[in-house]
């Protein structure tokens, strides 16, 4: 029981992270603004 609760919230957390990643990649003004964005993410790590 207690591992399904944490595999559940491990999902929302992850749902909510890329739902994150998304909404500030799909803020780029231009195709230019969204790779650095892109390459920024991968260099850095995923926490925005």
């Amino acid at each position: 029981m207690f591992a399904f609760v944490i595999e559940k919230l491990s999902n929302w957390f992850e749902t909510a992270e890329r739902s994150r990643r998304e909404a500030y990649l799909a803020a780029s003004s231009d195709i230019v603004q969204l790779e650095q964005r892109i390459r920024s993410l991968e260099t850095n790590g995923y926490s925005l």
